[in-house]
């Protein structure tokens, strides 16, 4: 909790759980707060998937090699999240920091602007005007308040005419947060497509220049084939309605 504390403080964040810092964003703040030279701006804080953490921790790494900061990020650990690494990587990086940060002002909420990060801790409530008390207190006599001044704004499509920007505005992070998840995605997929698809062509070049390998029964290359052409149970290939055109690419 202490170091929750201090992660907070600094941060201006709302983290409750050590493993949240497995996405990498609040690590990499830490030590933007040392040097102020982060690309805060590359940094996602509202992000899900371990593809986005990586990102993040990419920056973390170009900070711990650009500084020579001489220790591993044990990335692929961190990233799953898990309680006991993160406090202990947590840990080291308080350490670090108190040895290490300048001193004076830090603006977290003004470096992570437009990073996509969640808000700030939320500041005390306004104190009532006169007129909300008034109001309040004639509501409590059982009496109906005189409404002076403007109409109340109305609701449109369920959003109140006063509220659409801030709704637009979270609408819109939404939908970017989730393009860039999908993005993310597409390429984790492709990566791994090339990489199968290399085997298969290593297969088949082995193949031609040995036809007795894929006689062998419980062969090499009959096992990784087996793999590699293996569908989960309750998958089908679908079959072809009607005869393909030759000249057609896959």
């Amino acid at each position: 909790q202490e170091l929750l504390g201090w992660l907070n403080d600094l941060l201006q964040l709302k983290v409750t759980k050590v493993e949240q810092c497995g996405t990498g964003a609040a690590l990499c703040q830490i030590y933007d707060s040392i040097y102020q030279d982060l690309p805060m701006s590359r940094v996602k804080f509202n992000v899900n998937t371990e593809y986005a953490y990586l990102n993040n921790f990419k920056i973390l790494q170009n900070c711990f090699t650009k500084h020579q900061i001489d220790r591993l990020i044990p990335v692929e650990s961190l990233v799953k999240c898990k309680m006991q690494d993160n406090l202990e990587f947590l840990q080291w990086t308080k350490r670090f920091w108190d040895q290490y940060f300048p001193g004076g002002e830090y603006d977290a909420v003004a470096r992570r602007k437009g990073a996509g990060a969640p808000p700030a801790a939320a500041p005390p409530p306004p104190v009532t005007s006169s007129r909300t008390s008034g109001a309040g207190a004639a509501a409590r006599r059982g009496n109906t308040p005189t409404t002076t001044g403007a109409a109340p704004a109305r609701s449109v499509g369920g959003i109140s005419a006063g509220g659409g920007g801030a709704a637009s505005a979270a609408l819109k992070q939404e939908l970017n947060t989730m393009k860039e998840t999908v993005t993310g995605l597409e390429r984790e997929r492709d990566f791994y497509f090339s990489k199968l698809r290399d085997i298969e062509l290593f297969l088949q070049q082995a193949c031609d220049d040995n036809p007795e390998l894929e006689k062998e029964d419980n062969g090499l290359i009959k096992q990784v084939q087996t793999i590699l052409y293996s569908t989960e149970e309750g998958f089908e290939i679908p079959a072809d309605d009607g005869v393909v055109d030759d000249q057609e690419t896959f």
